[in-house]
């Protein structure tokens, strides 16, 4: 089954706001894509005045390369490290164009996923504007590690904490302790439905307890507003919801599907991208039957029924 993509209207693309930088402490700036739809990342800038780092990147050539001149723009030198989050091409495939001479920093999982899935995001969406992001082997990672590695800009000391699984197999989280910022990655993503068809209900859950407990003042998510603590608690509680419609389903002999199709979406109705409900459904059904929280689900079936739950309508994608 091939992937439903979408090639979006010129008028639609027009719609779509430019990038905005929101200097969230000192140095400390959420590069935010609007409106965080299908890989409408954010990143983050780090600006010493000597160094400037990068939390993730961009999607396609023109977004990356306007990432780039926001950090030359803010930072004191050219952006010398990148610290990827997750291995998703939305927030990998930029780096060898916004931080060409960087250090690219993740999980030893986040390598060895972008190497092993190459490009396929760009089979999803054939018709974005990719742009010529160079051969993407430059973007792989060049320093891994597996629970925690502290960096600095400057002065400024950096945690990276691995947290999955929970929207992948792979995230990391950065923490700005002196300053109470996180940087989320896609375990957090407020105003926008989570997706965890290849991660883990459960594994978000635990993540978010250790989160909970960094007390953060602020919250750069993956994708979605910057928001404060109230993001933790909005992503628990959908979460607490989909386990709870996950054995409603199951109880009532449902498939995925049918559950999504069935279930009014309440308070959640506002989210950006709803349609990734059945997604989550298959990640919670698989996890409910008590089948490991690593278990593949095939992605194409599942795009397609987010699909049909969509109204029939291609995913957008309007990077």
């Amino acid at each position: 089954m091939s992937l439903p993509s979408t090639t979006p209207s010129d008028s639609h693309v027009s719609q779509v706001p430019p990038p905005r930088v929101e200097e969230v402490a000192d140095r400390i700036f959420a590069y935010v894509q609007p409106d965080g739809g299908w890989c409408l990342n954010n990143a983050g800038i780090l600006a010493g005045p000597h160094s400037v780092a990068l939390v993730d990147t961009a999607a396609t050539e023109a977004r990356a390369r306007a990432l780039r001149a926001a950090a030359l723009e803010r930072g004191g030198a050219e952006p010398r490290t990148v610290l990827n989050t997750h291995h998703h091409g939305d927030h990998t495939f930029g780096n060898a164009v916004a931080a060409p001479h960087a250090t690219v920093i993740a999980h030893t999982h986040t390598r060895a996923e972008m190497a092993e899935k190459g490009e396929g995001l760009k089979h999803v969406w054939p018709d974005t504007p990719w742009g010529d992001l160079g051969d993407l082997g430059r973007s792989l990672p060049m320093v891994t590690f597996e629970d925690r590695l502290t960096v600095y800009v400057d002065e400024l000391a950096v945690e990276l904490m691995y947290v999955g699984p929970a929207h992948s197999s792979n995230d990391v989280v950065v923490w700005v302790p002196e300053h109470r910022v996180l940087f989320a990655g896609d375990v957090l993503m407020p105003g926008c439905t989570p997706f965890l068809l290849a991660g883990s209900i459960v594994g978000s859950l635990e993540a978010i307890a250790r989160l909970r407990a960094l007390a953060p003042r602020t919250v750069v998510g993956g994708h979605g507003p910057v928001a404060g603590p109230e993001a933790l608690d909005e992503a628990e509680g959908y979460l607490r919801w989909l386990q709870k419609v996950a054995t409603e389903g199951i109880d009532a002999g449902l498939t995925p599907f049918e559950a999504a199709r069935d279930t009014p979406l309440g308070a959640y109705a506002e989210l950006r991208d709803p349609e990734r409900l059945v997604a989550n459904l298959h990640r919670a059904y698989s996890e409910a039957l008590g089948n490991p929280l690593d278990t593949q689900i095939r992605s194409a079936p599942v795009m397609g029924e987010m699909a049909s739950l969509n109204g029939g309508s291609a995913l957008a994608c309007l990077a």
